[in-house]
């Protein structure tokens, strides 16, 4: 066989392959016009083919934000009633990435919307529930360890005004100890821990972990990275399982985005930009992120590993450095996702839930009216056909359904964050 024809072969993969991944995005897209408004009812397109998705696309922003927030209760109720309700309140899986904690998170997101007491009492239940599944895990992160356990349940009791509960659990979160050969990166590792930190500071206020209790491990983190990165051109790198991630989840974009949040030393800032400015350098011609160091295969658009997870911490790098560079890197990056981050599941972690948030961390960070209407477009998808889709099965619903990163729960979340816009923070990766 000809080399050519092997190469036209290959590349006709994995067009097939990418293809498979997601919906071709058909959505009526932003059109700019005098007095363009972030009201997408306002919005002037090229097609309003009125269609059931179109139609709730196009509805005024109070009434469009009110339809969301209403689908998300009842989303909302199908989790609890899943995760908690069914199960005799005993807890297998107490994480927030797939079990029960991120129920207790989806309904202090309900609470925080509508202030019902109910919810805020019913996660507080939750968490408890969770303290004595987490305790000997060995693990210390916010999404898949005892720190977000003790991190929500403290910013919790600090809503009911409940002090007692609030010192007991932010005790101990100052007493959770590392195992030995714990990684740097966010779900599993040291990242993880920091985002904890900076989380209790945000909700219960600052200095609530002190800079010297966060210090040793971001010295280690900072020693990790510049360790491996001896060896290559990248000013930090670190490693998962035997892999160089660049994702979210395991990787360079989120370590980066958790040490932007560090009180860093000069020369450690200039590693942290180098470090991103490497990935935008060595980023795919199509403008999406490897998921790994020398990896060539350009499939994934998700929050985990690829350009929508990469977006986010471009954006938080944009507003803590004021780089134009990082700024046109994620506004690239946010075009990936348009074309290619429809994808055939719903969570946040891979799926459309989780790509929204790049709209919308947009939104925030430029005011463009374009974006939010991007963000009001995957969420009227979602909206008119993802559960329709599900039980058709041309979408992915989770291998855990009812969970916020792989699931529905994720879903509720991001409409009920949708009920302001501008405030919308990706759940436990953005502050």
């Amino acid at each position: 066989m000809h080399k050519a024809d092997v190469g036209r072969r290959s590349t006709t993969k994995r067009k097939r392959e990418m293809a498979d991944r997601f919906f071709p995005n058909e959505l009526p897209d932003f059109v700019a016009g005098p007095g363009a408004t972030a009201d997408a009812s306002k919005v002037p397109v090229i097609d309003r083919t009125e269609d059931s998705l179109t139609k709730l696309l196009f509805l005024p922003d109070e009434t469009f934000f009110d339809k969301l927030e209403r689908s998300a209760l009842d989303i909302k109720q199908t989790v609890v009633r899943e995760t908690w309700g069914f199960g005799g309140k005993r807890v297998q899986d107490y994480t927030l990435y797939t079990g029960v904690l991120g129920t207790a998170y989806l309904v202090f997101k309900a609470y925080q919307v509508t202030k019902n007491q109910n919810d805020l009492q019913l996660g507080s239940e939750i968490v408890k529930a969770c303290e004595s599944a987490s305790r000997d895990s060995g693990r210390v992160t916010f999404i898949c360890g005892c720190a977000g356990v003790y991190a929500l349940g403290a910013v919790l009791a600090k809503h009911a005004s409940d002090k007692r509960l609030l010192d007991r659990y932010l005790t101990q979160f100052k007493e959770i100890t590392f195992p030995t050969g714990l990684p740097e990166e966010l779900l599993y590792g040291r990242a993880g821990f920091l985002w904890a930190c900076s989380f209790l500071n945000k909700h219960i206020g600052k200095n609530t972990i002190s800079h010297a209790h966060m210090q040793a491990v971001v010295d280690q983190i900072i020693r990790a990275g510049r360790q491996l990165a001896s060896e290559g051109s990248c000013p930090l790198m670190y490693e998962w399982h035997g892999k160089r991630y660049w994702g979210a989840a395991h990787g360079l974009a989120g370590i980066m985005n958790v040490l932007m949040d560090m009180e860093l030393k000069p020369d450690e800032l200039e590693d942290v930009k180098g470090t991103i400015r490497y990935m935008i350098k060595n980023r795919f011609p199509s403008g999406n992120y490897p998921s790994s160091e020398g990896s060539e295969s350009d499939r994934l658009v998700h929050w985990c590993h690829g350009a929508p997870g990469v977006a986010l911490t471009l954006i938080k790098a944009a507003e803590v450095f004021g780089d134009k560079e990082f700024l046109q890197a994620a506004v690239d990056a946010g075009e990936v996702v348009w074309n290619r981050g429809l994808l055939k599941r719903v969570g946040i972690c891979h799926g459309i839930s989780g790509n929204t948030y790049a709209f919308l961390s947009l939104y925030r960070l430029t005011g463009n009216a374009k974006y939010l209407h991007r963000a009001k477009a995957f969420a009227s998808f979602l909206d008119d056909r993802a559960l329709q889709l599900i039980q058709e099965g041309e979408m992915h619903g989770g291998d855990r359904p009812y969970s916020l990163f792989e699931g529905i729960g994720g879903l509720a979340y991001m409409f009920l964050d949708m009920n302001v816009p501008s405030e919308a923070r990706f759940p436990a990766y953005e502050l």
